[in-house]
């Protein structure tokens, strides 16, 4: 099976990164990377979305660097690449996923 290509950290963009993490699908498989703190298989990412659309999505993560894919077999094994996006941009990825959860926290008044 054919190698998945990734940007060197070098290459990542600013720019990119909020862009990919500006849509909410893309949201999420960030947010359940983060939480899980371990690798996923595209099948325990699918949110009930099609294939094609999932495939999509992923290529968009990892083209803007915040997503690495490895091939095990016949299985996809993606993580985030949280502490090279933090080297790189201190605090934004982290900002971003704080605030994920800060809004999805009820309000406290």
């Amino acid at each position: 099976m054919r190698q998945i290509k990734h940007p060197a950290m070098e290459q990542v963009e600013l720019i990119e990164i909020l862009y990919a993490l500006a849509d909410p699908t893309r949201m999420e498989i960030v947010v359940r990377l983060a939480n899980a703190g371990r690798k996923l298989t595209c099948g325990e990412l699918d949110l009930n979305r099609p294939k094609s659309s999932m495939s999509h999505h992923f290529k968009i993560l990892r083209s803007a660097g915040l997503v690495e894919t490895v091939v095990d077999g016949t299985e996809h094994m993606n993580s985030l690449r949280l502490a090279e996006i933090e080297q790189k941009y201190p605090g934004v990825l982290e900002s971003v996923l704080k605030a994920t959860q800060d809004s999805a926290a009820p309000d406290s008044l």
